[in-house]
């Protein structure tokens, strides 16, 4: 038998794999309910978070169904597992550009000019305009994302940066998006978006660093209402 790497599982991974185990044993049969979100995190003793992203790699795996403000439940349809098999969960990504991406905002302050603040205020004219959700208001967020990394001149910080955001095209942040992303998420952000050029024109770098972190931040809190509950939750607290 020839030697294969060894590839650490990340936690929601792993979680994933024991529901599924779970459901393919018979403990949860089609049509029946799963445990609340809540529930789970305080069984398996982790964060919702970490569960939020397990549901969403059984979902996109084609195990079980969401249904916001009703449950999770098992499902018949069965999907090619290894599809998703070694994505990042949403909330790693948002919690990377967190801290890569205020950082860049912090320096930016430093350096910006006229043409740069041209820039940003030409994306933000237009994503106001854009309808949301959709696939343009995505693309003028990455453009505004860049186009703040670009303030650098630093080529591998702009690529780094897009490679990042890219990775929202995942299957499991699409998936997620298409519960939670909606107008008031949308015009959220362009307001987010307009503190992180402000405080980048106003040549403040810490106060550039804290928009941006705030940004991301609420991003990751958008994404964070609870499946199969009808209250939101305000903020992730849990790592």
């Amino acid at each position: 038998m020839p030697i294969e790497a060894i590839v650490p599982r990340r936690l929601y991974q792993q979680v994933a794999d024991q529901l599924r185990e779970l459901i393919e044993s018979g403990e949860y049969a089609v049509g029946d309910r799963l445990p609340t979100e809540r529930e789970l995190a305080e069984r398996m003793g982790i964060s919702r978070p970490t569960i939020r992203e397990a549901l969403i790699a059984l979902e996109v795996q084609g195990h079980v169904r969401i249904r916001v403000g009703s449950g999770i439940y098992v499902t018949a349809s069965r999907a090619d597992e290894n599809s998703t098999e070694n994505g990042e969960g949403p909330f790693e990504l948002l919690r990377a550009r967190g801290f890569i991406e205020a950082a860049i905002a912090a320096e930016a302050a430093r350096r910006v000019d006229a043409g740069h603040l041209e820039r940003l205020d030409d994306v933000l004219r237009r994503m106001e305009t854009s309808r949301h959700p959709s696939d343009e208001v995505v693309d003028l967020d990455r453009e505004f994302h860049m186009a703040v990394a670009e303030i650098l001149g630093n080529a591998v910080l702009v690529r780094v940066v897009r490679e990042l955001f890219d990775e929202r095209m995942n299957p499991y942040f699409r998936r997620l998006s298409s519960y939670f992303e909606n107008r008031d998420s949308w015009d959220a952000a362009w307001k987010e978006h307009g503190e992180v050029r402000d405080a980048i024109a106003a040549h403040d770098p810490e106060r550039a660093k804290a928009a941006m972190e705030r940004h991301l931040s609420r991003s990751q809190s958008r994404f964070s209402r609870n499946f199969g509950e009808k209250t939101a939750v305000k903020e992730v607290a849990e790592e």
